[in-house]
């Protein structure tokens, strides 16, 4: 594609003293793959003696990682036995991660790592979250371990292939919540990403930089990833477009995991324009099928919308989403109370299945030192959902998926809000122990989705006499319908804005 070019990534360089850690509020610490857990493709670059906290730690964590994932799958609610230990261990190893830490970001905080474009190019700026492999570059997952113990990556993520044969200028990887798990978008460590809306509320998670460098106008498009909500979430909570793919549709090979049965990648853009710009980068042939998509219901009254309304949203934002429907004209077809109820288990069991996907993935990092309270608390709640409600859980994933396809035998789209609230603000008082993103699951209406494996759109929509001046629109679509979503948000974007 004419007119891309690509800044090549600076080159990280070796880390083999303690200089780096000269501005941290905690003692320099490193750890070797034997007892961390690290694969051999991300082996630390050094190691020296460790503190007595350090030790103390790696006991406890090996004592209660001798029940590992495999073994949990058999331990039942025996497995919650090592809470209290968990919880004892927070506060004795990991006292430090209270302590404020020097912010390693200026600015808005939305790139780990910026490579300023071209100020006279004309091509599309591209943002990556830094949970997706770049070739050459240490991919953070937003952590303060992985940053001082990864090296750069040997190959680009799948998902970067089209970005590449086209030439895209890759402006930055992006800040994102610890490990992506957080809702919230907060990040202790590299600093959380300042919502452009207003300061003071929180820039959702966990892919907050890309939300954030959008908004700002630091980047046209932006490639993030989605288990639960962490595209969809962060767009709602900053004013951009996010688009949810379909299960399975977009290879997630080099993507830094955190659930095997909802993981996703999607782009995300500061307008519909730019999210088609970027589905185009992440799937061969896109342009065409949105065309089609265009071309078979140019208008919004061809197309039928089930509305889904919820039980404690705000009224402000119920009104919002069925002005913006109203406006834009499409045929609003009202879902009853027994879709909800589904909805509203689905909810249940996705955030089940997916917290407990942050025990699977995360269970070695429970107790290390460098990792925050905050994603610590949710690895060790995820222990008790995995024992607790993960299976029960995923056997009800088939009813809902049918129960979806049954809907969309008689609507095209399922429309609802993607967040129940408007944003929540920053607390002024930080405890780091996963209040905020408990309060962040009650309110984002957009694991059910990831659990069913459909697509889904969020799009700004204007929200008046609110303390933020729009909120989110999300749209669910039949499985493979990103282009019909990206048409049905084009139509309300164009409509919204008269």
């Amino acid at each position: 594609m004419a007119g891309y070019h690509m800044i090549p990534p600076e080159p990280r360089p070796l880390i083999t003293d303690n200089s780096a850690f000269k501005d941290l509020a905690c003692p320099p610490i490193w750890r070797t793959s034997h007892w961390l857990g690290i694969n051999a493709r991300h082996r630390p670059y050094a190691a020296t003696a460790r503190p007595p906290t350090m030790v103390l730690a790696i006991v406890l964590a090996k004592s209660t990682q001798t029940s590992s994932v495999s073994r949990m799958r058999h331990s039942g609610l025996s497995g919650l036995k090592w809470l209290p230990l968990a919880l004892a261990s927070l506060f004795l190893c990991s006292g430090c991660a209270f302590l404020p830490r020097p912010s390693k970001l200026s600015g808005n905080r939305a790139f780990i790592k910026y490579w300023p474009p071209d100020p006279n190019g004309k091509g599309l700026r591209l943002a990556v979250k830094d949970n997706i492999d770049m070739k050459g570059v240490v991919t953070t997952a937003g952590s303060e371990i992985f940053s001082i113990t990864h090296k750069p990556a040997e190959k680009d993520a799948a998902c970067l292939a089209i970005a590449r044969q086209r030439k895209v200028q890759i402006v930055g990887k992006t800040n994102l919540s610890e490990f992506a798990v957080s809702p919230s978008g907060m990040n202790e460590y590299f600093g959380t990403a300042v919502n452009p809306l207003k300061r003071n509320l929180i820039p959702g998670g966990s892919s907050s930089g890309n939300a954030v460098a959008l908004a700002s106008g630091m980047a046209d498009v932006a490639i993030g990833t989605d288990t639960a909500g962490s595209v969809r979430v962060p767009a709602a909570c900053c004013g951009v477009v996010g688009l949810k793919t379909t299960f399975g549709l977009i290879p997630i090979e080099g993507c830094y995991p955190v659930e095997k049965h909802l993981d996703t990648v999607g782009p995300m853009g500061k307008d519909i324009a730019h999210t088609v710009q970027g589905m185009e980068l992440l799937q061969n042939g896109f342009g065409p099928r949105y065309a089609a998509a265009k071309a078979a219901k140019p208008t919004a009254g061809s197309i039928r919308v089930g509305r889904l309304k919820l039980k404690g949203t705000d009224p402000k934002i119920d009104q919002a989403i069925d002005d913006a429907l109203a406006k834009t004209g499409f045929q609003v077809v009202e879902l009853g109370e027994s879709l909800s109820d589904k909805f509203e288990q689905a909810e249940k069991d996705g955030n089940t299945v997916a917290s407990s996907g942050a025990w699977i993935s995360d269970e070695r990092f429970q107790f290390a030192l460098g990792v925050t309270s905050r994603t610590q608390s949710v690895i060790r709640f995820g222990q008790v959902t995995y024992t607790t409600g993960y299976r029960s859980a995923l056997a009800r994933r088939g009813a809902w998926q049918r129960t979806l396809s049954k809907v969309f035998e008689t609507v095209d789209l399922i429309a609802l809000p993607t967040l129940q609230k408007t944003p929540p603000g920053i607390p002024l008082l930080n405890l780091r122990m996963g209040i905020l993103e408990a309060e962040m699951l009650q309110l984002q209406n957009t694991v059910a989705v990831n659990f069913a494996g459909n697509p889904a759109l969020a799009v700004p929509v204007p929200l008046h006499r609110a303390k933020a001046p729009v909120t989110s629109l999300q749209l669910i679509g039949p499985r493979l319908a990103e282009a019909d979503l990206l048409n049905a948000g084009r139509l309300v974007e164009s409509a919204v804005q008269r």
